[in-house]
């Protein structure tokens, strides 16, 4: 499983920084998940930090650290402007950094994912990305060194994979508003960064793991492969996830560089991912996906049933 961030909101944060300190608005940062790992990281690195979340209860490990708070929902219009006009207060009308942070995690096979699921999915994962970019964009704008807009993905946007397809499709289709973005902010000096995280430790392995709602119906065409697509939904991947405070770090040190990359490859099994899809042959990735997803178990097992059915 690839780790995403999944909250729907966020708080604002602010650390005060040396003078030459850059203004970092950081989305989805309750407690637990990578984007108050990343709060904390650029709070460390002496940037004042806006980080933010849709309940500001569940930024204590933030504001035990003396950084301010603000509420925004990511899905709410009214919610981003009033943000956008409190950022502009505090800052004097500018933003070095906006890292868009917040997301949602769903698994399901397609044919069994309800279309009202798919649409809060791409809401929160994609849509979210828009309305923050338009609406931060004169403050980005008006950043006295050019501002520079990161998008959080994931790995799950370079490959489709069997399982995850909500949320992989949600998170590609972010990857490719984020390369419009690029062309598009470039003639007013905004860079644009994709970050594609790995696994890192998150509390959306948690919510997964505890959401009683979130099961393969027992009605689906992929029944056979319950417990498999049922770990996949839980969240069990079998594999150890990067700390998030390493993995923060390493982001933003990526982020501080004079030229930063417009990708980011960081958290478990990253760079083994990026050397998968970068340099083996389609169908050979599509073997290996297939074949970690279970996919070949399913069709013979499908097969045996199929048999079984045509001998009684």
């Amino acid at each position: 499983m690839f780790s995403p961030s999944h909250e729907k909101a966020y708080i604002v944060v602010v650390s005060r920084g040396n003078a030459m300190s850059r203004t970092v608005l950081i989305t989805g940062c309750s407690d637990g998940g990578l984007g108050a790992g990343l709060a904390m990281a650029f709070h460390q690195h002496g940037d004042r930090v806006f980080a933010t979340a849709r309940n500001p209860s569940k930024m204590v490990s933030l504001q035990a650290l003396g950084i301010e708070t603000l509420t925004l929902d990511v899905i709410s219009e009214d919610s981003i402007k009033a943000c956008v006009q409190e950022i502009s207060a505090l800052t004097g009308g500018s933003l070095n950094m906006l890292i868009n942070n917040a997301g949602a995690a769903y698994f399901m096979p397609i044919l069994d994912t309800p279309i009202h699921e798919l649409e809060s999915l791409f809401d929160t994962n994609t849509y979210s990305i828009v309305r923050t970019a338009q609406h931060f964009f004169p403050l980005l704008r008006n950043s006295q060194h050019g501002g520079h807009l990161v998008n959080n993905t994931s790995l799950a946007a370079s490959w489709p994979l069997p399982w995850y397809g909500p949320y992989s499709a949600s998170k590609a289709a972010a990857s490719s508003i984020t390369s419009n973005l690029r062309y598009e902010l470039e003639p007013f000096g905004i860079k644009v960064t994709e970050l594609k995280t790995g696994i890192v430790q998150s509390n959306v392995y948690a919510n997964l793991a505890a959401d009683e709602g979130n099961v393969l119906p027992d009605s689906s065409v992929y029944a056979l492969l319950k417990d498999k697509i049922g770990a996949v939904m839980r969240g069990e991947h079998g594999l150890t996830p990067q700390p998030t405070d390493q993995w923060a770090r390493a982001v933003v040190n990526d982020l501080s560089r004079r030229n930063p990359p417009v990708e980011i490859w960081r958290g478990a099994t990253a760079s083994i991912f990026w050397v998968t899809v970068t340099f083996l042959p389609r169908v050979a990735v599509g073997f290996i996906l297939k074949r970690s997803a279970g996919l070949d178990v399913f069709a013979k097992r499908l097969r045996e049933q199929e048999e079984s059915k045509k001998n009684e």
